[in-house]
């Protein structure tokens, strides 16, 4: 999972189009994009574009962006869109994990009521769009094995901030918005799910883009959200390890192998230990190698 494609449930046209985007997620949207007065239209075409991707030749998974779980509106998305076997269900401002156990509470009733396999509906929270929210980015390891991934957001969070801008005059995020993406990032770490970058919201800047993805993937994320199809290519490239990078883990991986139980290598001049293996092993696993490739 390197990107995934928010599209506006309202609209066939985007929606048909997103299956050409090479997106690894395609977030069918029935929260922001989506007017008051046009979301029960939105929910019957959302399910409807679910009931038919066996029609199609999309290799991504299909989640839904639920309305937040007090809107008033979630219980009718899930209702209108859990027929249509969504892989998962994204939730807006979340609080702590005690929202994710809600919702995994709230698909169980609904995964039996479609014949669905339990479990099978995976979760990821949009979890810094409040003030308050920041401060239980340490509550969701644990809460459900539903949790896939967690992402944070920047425009909600600005607004409840009272924050001016989110970017300074470089395109780079200020302070307090730094700070709630660095704690998303270590909250999702801890959870052992996948950390999502928020979005580049500037979709004619792909240099800004590309670099934006680059700093995030050095960091730690291992995916990014985008907001249009045009962005998904260069996401997928950054959040993709090189070559050199896969040879380079290969041979840490190898190199620990020999040495048999040893807590520290040499390798190319540089001694590496154990948490450069971890380091090693996850680039592999992004890369979509296993160990017996080594």
């Amino acid at each position: 999972m390197r990107s995934l494609l928010f599209v506006p449930a309202d609209s066939d046209r985007k929606l048909e189009k997103s299956l050409s985007s090479d997106a690894d997620v395609i977030i069918v949207d029935l929260e922001d994009s989506v007017a008051l007065s046009a979301k029960p239209e939105a929910r019957r075409i959302a399910c409807e574009f679910l009931q038919n991707r066996a029609a199609t030749a999309s290799q991504s998974l299909f989640y839904v962006r639920i309305n937040d779980l007090n809107s008033g509106h979630a219980e009718a998305d899930l209702d209108a869109v859990m027929p249509g076997a969504p892989d998962g269900i994204m939730v807006p401002k979340t609080a702590s994990g005690r929202d994710i156990q809600k919702l995994h509470a709230m698909l169980d009733v609904r995964e039996a009521e479609a014949g669905l396999a339990d479990g099978a509906t995976r979760i990821i929270p949009v979890a810094t769009e409040t003030a308050a929210s920041v401060f239980g980015l340490g509550t969701y390891a644990g809460s459900s094995e539903r949790l896939a991934g967690m992402t944070w957001g920047a425009e909600d969070l600005s607004a409840d901030l009272g924050a001016a801008v989110n970017r300074d005059t470089d395109g780079r995020f200020t302070e307090p918005f730094r700070l709630a993406r660095n704690l998303c990032l270590c909250g999702a770490v801890a959870a052992r799910v996948a950390p999502i970058d928020t979005v580049f919201t500037a979709f004619r800047d792909p240099e800004g883009l590309a670099e934006e993805c680059r700093e995030a993937e050095r960091d730690g994320f291992t995916a990014k959200l985008a907001i249009h199809p045009a962005q998904v290519p260069i996401i997928n490239s950054v959040f993709t390890p090189s070559d050199a990078a896969v040879e380079r883990a290969m041979r840490i991986v190898d190199a620990f192998r020999t040495a048999g139980d040893a807590g520290v290598i040499g390798l190319d001049g540089e001694m590496l230990d154990r948490p450069h293996l971890k380091r090693a092993l996850g680039t592999l696993a992004r890369a979509g190698r296993s160990v017996e490739d080594v």
